[in-house]
């Protein structure tokens, strides 16, 4: 597996222009919801803080821990596939990358549990309104990341590698983006409030 990498333009992006806007748009999005919280958050400042005081910023803490993990073993493929010399440990770190996201989902579903079993649902107020939104949507994100990242990976498995270098950093720039918007959800969410 030799990766070949064809730059004809300066201004090609890491994984194709089409990821770059997908990216572009998903932080728009987040990033206005982030702000709409900010602007409710003043509107009912007594609401949001009791609410964060709901939640366990230890389940934030290990997720935020186990996304960054995730995402150094999503930069690690992407430099040994780079390298070309060594598909072994190509898919070991991908198998780890994809571990590590697994492991965010499971915390977060015992931490959704937590909340629902408590009656902390979405309509509960306004703040975990926007808990449940925001979570709820990254969630998504990281669960179409992982399906990337395993489509990646049978592909670096078969027999005649057929994956280009483009597919690897197209997967490794999505999956830092979830890593990107955990990093702007988890403070907001579990510590400012």
């Amino acid at each position: 597996m030799k990766a070949v990498i064809n730059y004809k333009n300066i201004y090609y992006p890491p994984g194709g222009i089409l990821m770059w806007i997908i990216i572009y748009l998903e932080l728009i999005t987040f990033g206005l919801a982030l702000l709409a919280m900010v602007y409710y958050s003043l509107e009912e400042p007594e609401v949001f803080h009791n609410s964060r005081l709901l939640l366990n910023p230890t389940y934030g803490l290990i997720n935020t821990i186990l996304l960054l993990t995730s995402g150094f073993f999503m930069a690690a493929t992407l430099n040994e596939f780079k390298e070309g010399n060594n598909t072994k440990k190509v898919k070991k770190y991908l198998l780890l990358t994809i571990l590590f996201g697994i492991l965010f989902l499971v915390l977060k579903s015992i931490e959704y549990n937590d909340k629902l079993e408590a009656g902390l649902t979405i309509g509960y107020n306004t703040f975990f309104s926007f808990y449940w939104m925001l979570t709820l949507f990254h969630v998504i994100h990281v669960i179409v990341g992982l399906v990337i990242i395993a489509t990646v990976y049978f592909g670096v498995k078969k027999e005649r590698d057929t994956t280009k270098i483009e597919d690897v950093e197209a997967s490794a720039a999505f999956w830092h983006m979830c890593d990107l918007i955990w990093l702007l959800l988890f403070p907001v969410i579990y510590l400012i409030f």
